[in-house]
């Protein structure tokens, strides 16, 4: 697995496996987040696959598919809330961990600063210079 830190509690990661959830238990995970569409993968990977192998070790397991088109403020909204009502380690996951990291900065947009967000992203690999001046107009509008 390749897991990558953007908070203290918020952690990306490209696809993994069903086989991984005992292994994110262990390491102090709480939850995880899907957010690939299974019209993406293959059935080992399915959504209710992965729900599965999570449950089984423990883990709260959320379904959040998006992508670039469907990355919607109700989307957002429950990246946002699956980590704020988690007490430990959220791992999200999809292809890369570019969607994990962009859904996670625009729902934390109204309530970080957008350079510690661009900063965050940045020391867990992904570059979101780009969505900078759009974090910001979500930071002046809320």
């Amino acid at each position: 697995m390749d897991i990558r830190q953007i908070t203290p509690r918020y952690f990306v990661a490209p696809q993994i496996e069903a086989s991984d959830m005992s292994a994110l238990a262990e390491a102090g995970f709480t939850a995880v987040i899907n957010n690939r569409p299974d019209t993406e993968i293959g059935p080992d990977h399915h959504s209710d696959v992965m729900r599965q192998a999570a449950e089984a070790a423990g883990l709260k397991y959320v379904v959040n598919p998006l992508t670039m088109d469907s990355m919607t403020p109700d989307r957002q909204a429950l990246q946002r809330e699956t980590l704020d009502t988690c007490e430990d380690k959220v791992l999200a996951y999809c292809r890369s961990g570019t969607r994990s990291t962009i859904c996670w900065a625009l729902s934390v947009a109204p309530d970080m600063d957008t350079n510690d967000i661009v900063e965050a992203a940045a020391n867990g690999g992904y570059d979101l210079n780009g969505l900078a001046p759009t974090l910001r107009a979500i930071a002046e509008r809320d």
